[in-house]
Protein backbone atom coordinates (compact mmCIF):
# COMPACT_ATOMS: atom_id res chain seq x y z
CA UNK A 1 0.00 0.00 0.00
CA UNK A 2 1.51 3.30 -1.06
CA UNK A 3 1.75 6.31 1.21
CA UNK A 4 -1.16 8.74 0.98
CA UNK A 5 -0.38 12.40 1.61
CA UNK A 6 -3.72 13.89 0.51
CA UNK A 7 -5.10 13.45 4.02
CA UNK A 8 -3.66 16.09 6.30
CA UNK A 9 -4.26 16.56 10.00
CA UNK A 10 -2.90 19.47 12.00
CA UNK A 11 -4.04 17.93 15.29
CA UNK A 12 -4.24 14.48 16.87
CA UNK A 13 -6.49 13.82 19.88
CA UNK A 14 -6.30 10.58 21.87
CA UNK A 15 -9.28 9.93 24.12
CA UNK A 16 -9.24 7.89 27.30
CA UNK A 17 -10.43 4.36 27.87
CA UNK A 18 -7.94 2.56 30.07
CA UNK A 19 -6.57 -0.60 28.46
CA UNK A 20 -8.97 -0.07 25.54
CA UNK A 21 -6.48 2.54 24.34
CA UNK A 22 -4.49 -0.36 22.86
CA UNK A 23 -7.03 -0.09 20.03
CA UNK A 24 -5.69 3.40 19.29
CA UNK A 25 -2.13 2.07 19.22
CA UNK A 26 -2.97 -0.58 16.63
CA UNK A 27 -4.90 1.92 14.50
CA UNK A 28 -2.04 4.43 14.53
CA UNK A 29 0.56 1.77 13.81
CA UNK A 30 -1.21 0.90 10.56
CA UNK A 31 -2.27 4.37 9.47
CA UNK A 32 0.42 6.86 10.48
CA UNK A 33 2.95 6.30 7.70
CA UNK A 34 0.33 5.62 5.04
CA UNK A 35 -1.12 9.11 5.43
CA UNK A 36 2.12 10.76 6.60
CA UNK A 37 0.48 11.64 9.92
CA UNK A 38 2.64 14.34 11.50
CA UNK A 39 0.41 16.67 13.53
CA UNK A 40 1.56 20.05 14.78
CA UNK A 41 -0.39 19.58 18.02
CA UNK A 42 -1.36 16.55 20.06
CA UNK A 43 -3.72 16.41 23.02
CA UNK A 44 -4.71 13.44 25.14
CA UNK A 45 -6.60 12.44 28.24
CA UNK A 46 -6.47 9.52 30.67
CA UNK A 47 -5.06 6.35 29.06
CA UNK A 48 -4.80 8.22 25.77
CA UNK A 49 -1.79 10.07 27.22
CA UNK A 50 0.15 6.80 27.05
CA UNK A 51 -1.00 6.22 23.45
CA UNK A 52 0.05 9.74 22.47
CA UNK A 53 3.47 9.42 24.09
CA UNK A 54 3.93 6.12 22.26
CA UNK A 55 2.98 7.84 19.00
CA UNK A 56 5.47 10.66 19.46
CA UNK A 57 8.32 8.22 20.21
CA UNK A 58 7.20 5.49 17.80
CA UNK A 59 7.14 3.07 20.70
CA UNK A 60 3.51 1.95 20.60
CA UNK A 61 4.41 -1.70 20.12
CA UNK A 62 6.92 -1.46 22.96
CA UNK A 63 4.16 -0.10 25.18
CA UNK A 64 1.94 -3.03 24.19
CA UNK A 65 4.65 -5.63 24.81
CA UNK A 66 5.59 -4.10 28.16
CA UNK A 67 1.97 -4.03 29.30
CA UNK A 68 1.43 -7.64 28.22
CA UNK A 69 4.52 -8.78 30.10
CA UNK A 70 3.42 -6.95 33.25
CA UNK A 71 -0.15 -8.25 33.03
CA UNK A 72 1.09 -11.82 32.58
CA UNK A 73 2.48 -11.66 36.11
CA UNK A 74 -0.89 -10.70 37.63
CA UNK A 75 -3.71 -13.07 38.43
CA UNK A 76 -5.89 -10.60 40.31
CA UNK A 77 -6.84 -6.92 40.15
CA UNK A 78 -7.09 -6.76 43.93
CA UNK A 79 -4.23 -6.89 46.41
CA UNK A 80 -5.48 -7.00 50.03
CA UNK A 81 -2.15 -5.62 51.30
CA UNK A 82 -1.69 -2.86 48.75
CA UNK A 83 -2.81 0.10 50.88
CA UNK A 84 -0.60 -0.90 53.80
CA UNK A 85 2.51 -1.81 51.88
CA UNK A 86 2.68 0.94 49.29
CA UNK A 87 1.50 4.20 50.80
CA UNK A 88 -2.04 3.96 49.44
CA UNK A 89 -1.18 3.26 45.82
CA UNK A 90 -3.46 0.67 44.27
CA UNK A 91 -2.18 -2.36 42.41
CA UNK A 92 -3.22 -0.70 39.17
CA UNK A 93 -1.28 2.46 39.94
CA UNK A 94 1.88 0.61 40.90
CA UNK A 95 1.78 -1.60 37.82
CA UNK A 96 0.96 1.27 35.48
CA UNK A 97 3.82 3.37 36.83
CA UNK A 98 6.25 0.49 36.40
CA UNK A 99 5.17 0.10 32.77
CA UNK A 100 5.44 3.81 31.99
CA UNK A 101 8.81 4.16 33.72
CA UNK A 102 10.12 1.13 31.86
CA UNK A 103 9.14 2.43 28.41
CA UNK A 104 9.81 6.14 28.78
CA UNK A 105 13.42 6.26 29.79
CA UNK A 106 15.58 9.37 29.50
CA UNK A 107 16.08 8.90 25.76
CA UNK A 108 12.38 8.71 24.97
CA UNK A 109 11.62 11.59 27.29
CA UNK A 110 14.04 13.70 25.25
CA UNK A 111 12.13 12.69 22.11
CA UNK A 112 8.90 13.92 23.66
CA UNK A 113 10.55 17.14 24.87
CA UNK A 114 11.83 17.81 21.34
CA UNK A 115 8.63 16.71 19.60
CA UNK A 116 5.43 18.46 18.53
CA UNK A 117 3.18 20.34 20.93
CA UNK A 118 1.74 17.73 23.29
CA UNK A 119 -0.81 18.51 25.98
CA UNK A 120 -2.43 16.21 28.55
CA UNK A 121 -5.73 17.05 30.22
CA UNK A 122 -5.77 16.66 34.01
CA UNK A 123 -8.95 16.98 36.05
CA UNK A 124 -9.28 18.67 39.44
CA UNK A 125 -11.90 17.66 42.04
CA UNK A 126 -14.30 20.34 43.28
CA UNK A 127 -12.33 20.66 46.54
CA UNK A 128 -8.96 19.41 47.78
CA UNK A 129 -10.28 19.06 51.33
CA UNK A 130 -12.52 16.09 50.48
CA UNK A 131 -10.88 15.29 47.17
CA UNK A 132 -11.56 11.56 47.06
CA UNK A 133 -15.20 12.00 48.13
CA UNK A 134 -15.96 14.79 45.66
CA UNK A 135 -13.93 13.02 43.00
CA UNK A 136 -16.06 9.92 43.50
CA UNK A 137 -19.21 12.02 43.04
CA UNK A 138 -17.71 13.33 39.81
CA UNK A 139 -17.03 9.76 38.67
CA UNK A 140 -20.68 8.88 39.22
CA UNK A 141 -21.83 11.95 37.28
CA UNK A 142 -19.45 11.09 34.45
CA UNK A 143 -20.67 7.49 34.23
CA UNK A 144 -24.31 8.60 34.26
CA UNK A 145 -23.84 11.16 31.50
CA UNK A 146 -21.72 8.74 29.46
CA UNK A 147 -24.53 6.20 29.32
CA UNK A 148 -27.44 8.62 29.08
CA UNK A 149 -26.01 11.17 26.64
CA UNK A 150 -23.40 9.06 24.88
CA UNK A 151 -21.08 11.85 23.75
CA UNK A 152 -17.30 12.23 24.17
CA UNK A 153 -17.94 15.82 25.25
CA UNK A 154 -20.03 16.49 28.37
CA UNK A 155 -20.53 18.81 31.35
CA UNK A 156 -22.31 17.07 34.23
CA UNK A 157 -19.12 16.64 36.27
CA UNK A 158 -18.22 20.24 35.50
CA UNK A 159 -21.53 21.32 37.01
CA UNK A 160 -20.40 19.59 40.22
CA UNK A 161 -17.28 21.74 40.25
CA UNK A 162 -14.77 19.59 38.36
CA UNK A 163 -12.19 21.68 36.54
CA UNK A 164 -9.46 20.68 34.10
CA UNK A 165 -6.07 21.91 32.90
CA UNK A 166 -4.10 21.17 29.75
CA UNK A 167 -0.55 20.37 30.86
CA UNK A 168 2.50 20.74 28.61
CA UNK A 169 3.88 17.21 28.24
CA UNK A 170 7.03 18.47 26.52
CA UNK A 171 7.90 20.57 29.55
CA UNK A 172 7.16 17.62 31.84
CA UNK A 173 9.44 15.41 29.75
CA UNK A 174 12.20 18.03 29.80
CA UNK A 175 11.99 17.99 33.60
CA UNK A 176 12.06 14.19 33.74
CA UNK A 177 8.41 14.08 34.87
CA UNK A 178 6.71 12.54 31.85
CA UNK A 179 5.87 9.33 33.73
CA UNK A 180 4.38 11.38 36.57
CA UNK A 181 2.14 13.20 34.10
CA UNK A 182 1.02 10.08 32.22
CA UNK A 183 0.20 8.33 35.49
CA UNK A 184 -1.57 11.37 36.96
CA UNK A 185 -3.77 11.50 33.85
CA UNK A 186 -5.23 8.06 34.60
CA UNK A 187 -6.58 8.34 38.14
CA UNK A 188 -10.18 7.28 38.82
CA UNK A 189 -11.54 7.85 42.35
CA UNK A 190 -12.29 6.02 44.55
CA UNK A 191 -10.23 3.19 43.02
CA UNK A 192 -6.96 5.13 42.97
CA UNK A 193 -5.08 7.36 45.32
CA UNK A 194 -5.22 10.98 44.13
CA UNK A 195 -1.83 12.53 43.27
CA UNK A 196 -1.01 16.22 42.98
CA UNK A 197 0.23 18.31 40.11
CA UNK A 198 1.56 21.78 40.83
CA UNK A 199 0.06 21.58 44.31
CA UNK A 200 -3.45 20.64 43.16
CA UNK A 201 -5.19 17.29 43.60
CA UNK A 202 -5.74 15.38 40.37
CA UNK A 203 -8.52 13.17 39.02
CA UNK A 204 -8.94 11.66 35.57
CA UNK A 205 -9.38 14.46 33.05
CA UNK A 206 -11.78 12.24 31.12
CA UNK A 207 -14.48 13.25 33.57
CA UNK A 208 -14.26 16.71 32.06
CA UNK A 209 -13.83 15.78 28.39
CA UNK A 210 -13.06 12.49 26.67
CA UNK A 211 -11.73 14.22 23.57
CA UNK A 212 -10.04 17.48 24.59
CA UNK A 213 -8.89 19.62 21.69
CA UNK A 214 -5.44 21.22 21.92
CA UNK A 215 -4.89 24.86 22.80
CA UNK A 216 -4.74 26.55 20.36
CA UNK A 217 -7.33 24.58 18.41
CA UNK A 218 -6.47 25.21 14.77
CA UNK A 219 -6.85 23.14 11.63
CA UNK A 220 -8.25 19.70 10.95
CA UNK A 221 -8.31 17.24 13.86
CA UNK A 222 -8.06 13.46 13.92
CA UNK A 223 -9.84 12.32 17.10
CA UNK A 224 -9.33 8.70 18.18
CA UNK A 225 -11.99 7.39 20.54
CA UNK A 226 -12.08 3.96 22.21
CA UNK A 227 -15.79 3.24 22.23
CA UNK A 228 -18.78 3.68 19.92
CA UNK A 229 -20.51 6.86 21.09
CA UNK A 230 -24.11 7.37 19.99
CA UNK A 231 -23.84 11.16 19.90
CA UNK A 232 -20.77 12.54 18.14
CA UNK A 233 -20.64 16.17 16.91
CA UNK A 234 -20.62 16.73 13.17
CA UNK A 235 -17.97 19.39 12.68
CA UNK A 236 -16.23 19.87 9.33
CA UNK A 237 -12.77 20.26 10.85
CA UNK A 238 -13.00 17.12 13.03
CA UNK A 239 -12.80 13.47 12.05
CA UNK A 240 -13.96 11.25 14.91
CA UNK A 241 -12.66 7.69 14.56
CA UNK A 242 -14.11 5.02 16.86
CA UNK A 243 -14.50 1.25 17.08
CA UNK A 244 -17.60 -0.15 15.42
CA UNK A 245 -18.05 -2.61 18.30
CA UNK A 246 -16.81 -3.05 21.85
CA UNK A 247 -13.02 -3.29 22.16
CA UNK A 248 -11.99 -6.64 23.72
CA UNK A 249 -10.00 -5.13 26.61
CA UNK A 250 -11.81 -4.34 29.85
CA UNK A 251 -11.02 -0.75 30.85
CA UNK A 252 -9.27 -1.50 34.16
CA UNK A 253 -8.58 -5.24 33.97
CA UNK A 254 -4.83 -5.73 34.35
CA UNK A 255 -4.86 -9.54 34.27
CA UNK A 256 -5.49 -10.47 30.61
CA UNK A 257 -2.67 -9.69 28.16
CA UNK A 258 -4.45 -11.59 25.38
CA UNK A 259 -7.24 -9.01 25.41
CA UNK A 260 -4.66 -6.26 24.99
CA UNK A 261 -3.26 -7.98 21.91
CA UNK A 262 -6.77 -8.55 20.57
CA UNK A 263 -7.58 -4.87 21.10
CA UNK A 264 -4.43 -3.86 19.24
CA UNK A 265 -5.28 -6.24 16.38
CA UNK A 266 -8.83 -4.87 16.23
CA UNK A 267 -7.36 -1.37 15.95
CA UNK A 268 -5.11 -2.54 13.11
CA UNK A 269 -8.11 -3.91 11.21
CA UNK A 270 -9.99 -0.64 11.74
CA UNK A 271 -6.97 1.26 10.47
CA UNK A 272 -6.85 -0.81 7.29
CA UNK A 273 -10.55 -0.20 6.72
CA UNK A 274 -9.94 3.52 7.15
CA UNK A 275 -7.20 3.47 4.51
CA UNK A 276 -9.37 1.47 2.11
CA UNK A 277 -12.25 3.91 2.63
CA UNK A 278 -10.12 6.99 2.03
CA UNK A 279 -8.60 5.40 -1.07
CA UNK A 280 -12.06 4.78 -2.51
CA UNK A 281 -13.26 8.28 -1.66
CA UNK A 282 -10.23 9.91 -3.28
CA UNK A 283 -10.51 7.70 -6.33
Amino acid sequence: MTSRTDISYAQLVCSGGGTRCCWQGGWLDVVRDEIALSPDRISAVSGGALTAAGFVTRSGRTVLDTMCAAFSALDSNVDPHELIEDEGLSLHQRTYREIVNDVFDASRQREVADGPSFQVLLGHPPTDTLAKFTGTAATMAYEAELHLIGSPHFNWAERLGVRASLIDARAAAADGKLADLICAAAVIPPLFDLPEWDGRKIIDGGMSDQAPLPDPDEGRSLILLTRDYKSVPEIATRDYIMPDKAVPADKIDFTDPDKLRQSWATGEKAGRRFLESTAKNSG
